[in-house]
């Protein structure tokens, strides 16, 4: 299994890239968000990848970040859902914007994806409700594999974000699960205010909720009222 891709951009094309990795050229098909992410030809770039595998095709999806990789197998789960729908969805909201539609059971949002219709839609938010929380878990987890990569001597070296509390103790049982469901819930656009109060107020009522049960119980809180 292929899970990941570091090289140079070779070349473009409508719907995947080419990356060279070390002379051996790898064909990569990327959705419109990630195509418009990447740097220009001959510049180091880096994605983690899932393989598809047909009876007479094999194909690498990309892309830039965990989370979104895990969507994408996700949304290949459901019946109705091929690779092409799968990027389609990612391409128009985005890992962060899957999260927070399926979470909130936003379908109308999911609908918004080129070929898809209302009942796939609803199909997608009923099937993966129950586990947008764990992916989006992922996300005060997963690093970037980023366009950004730094390149020498045809070897891409992805750059490490300094932490800004670099002597800190990492952070352990319900003070772990908060730090990431904050991490989760600013990246899906919420402030990081009402992110904490949310957070604060779902530990108040039941303080044995890991990462998963801590986000799934701040959208709950934070989803419009009437």
């Amino acid at each position: 299994m292929i899970g990941k891709i570091a090289g140079r951009l070779d070349y473009r094309a409508d719907d995947h890239v080419l990356i060279d990795v070390r002379g051996v050229g790898y064909l990569v098909y990327v959705s419109d968000r990630t195509m418009a992410s990447l740097p220009g030809p001959g510049e180091a770039v880096a994605l983690y990848t899932e393989l598809l595998v047909r009876e007479d095709n094999l194909q690498l999806f990309g892309f830039t970040t965990l989370v979104e990789k895990e969507w994408h197998r996700l949304l290949m789960s459901v019946q109705g859902i091929g690779a092409k729908a799968s990027m389609a969805i990612l391409g128009t909201l985005g890992a962060d914007g899957v999260s927070r539609a399926i979470a909130l059971g936003d379908w109308n949002a999911v609908k918004a994806a080129k070929g898809l219709g209302p009942k796939t839609a609803q199909r997608v938010v009923l099937e993966l409700k129950d586990k947008a929380a764990s992916v989006m878990a992922l996300s005060g987890q997963a690093s970037t594999a980023t366009s950004a990569a730094a390149a020498q001597d045809d070897a891409v070296i992805e750059p490490t974000t300094p932490s800004a509390t670099v002597a800190a103790p990492m952070p352990t049982g319900n003070a772990a699960a908060q730090s990431e469901a904050l991490s989760a819930l600013t990246n899906l656009g919420y402030a990081p205010g009402e992110a904490a109060s949310a957070v604060a107020q779902a530990l108040g009522e039941d303080a044995t909720l890991d990462t998963s049960g801590l986000i799934r119980a701040a959208l709950k809180l934070l989803a419009p009222k009437g």
